[in-house]
């Protein structure tokens, strides 16, 4: 079993800390140019032994908490031409696995979204560790992935006069992250 070294790495459980935590993503519109936005991050732990390549992650994130600074593409977007959070309110991942290639951290995982679900691999970097002013151990990290948004059934488009298409199927989903390990 490979293992690597993580200064400042230590097992136990992690939580989130949603105060310090974002999931944004970005996706081309009009073929010209890119509406980012955010959504809200339910849970997330991180089981972590002592090689860190053996960790697990379970993350939950909120859809309807969706925000792209524009409520009629937001209402849209909650529909069922897109997320259906009426059906499905949140977006789910289960990591089955970690790696090093090249020096570079991945985290593999399966991502559901709208009830679908495909394997992704979420390029992860470490931020670092450190004690807060009230003696909770942090650990701060940020991580992406791109997508293809039709394979997870959000294939709501429209034609444009000019060609192409409104919406476009990369979606780059980029996490920034603080957890707390958890006092036993």
């Amino acid at each position: 079993m490979t293992t690597i070294d993580i200064p400042g790495y230590r097992a136990g459980t992690w939580t989130l800390d949603p105060a310090h935590s974002e999931v944004t993503f970005s996706v081309r519109h009009m073929m010209i140019s890119k509406v980012r936005g955010t959504f809200g991050v339910k849970s997330a732990t991180l089981i972590a032994p002592e090689n860190p390549l053996e960790a697990t992650v379970t993350a939950s994130v909120d859809v309807n908490s969706v925000d792209t600074k524009d409520e009629g593409r937001d209402t849209h977007l909650r529909s069922a031409d897109f997320f259906d959070v009426e059906n499905h309110p949140t977006m789910e991942f289960v990591s089955t696995g970690a790696r090093v290639e090249d020096g570079d951290f991945f985290v593999d995982g399966d991502l559901t979204i709208r009830g679908i679900t495909k394997p992704v691999s979420f390029a992860f970097d470490f931020g670092g560790f450190g004690q807060d002013p009230w003696g909770n151990y942090k650990a701060g990290a940020s991580a992406s992935t791109t997508i293809n948004r039709e394979d997870f059934g959000l294939t709501w488009n429209a034609a444009l006069e000019t060609g192409g298409v409104l919406v476009g199927k990369d979606i780059t989903i980029n996490l920034d992250l603080q957890g707390a390990l958890q006092q036993d």
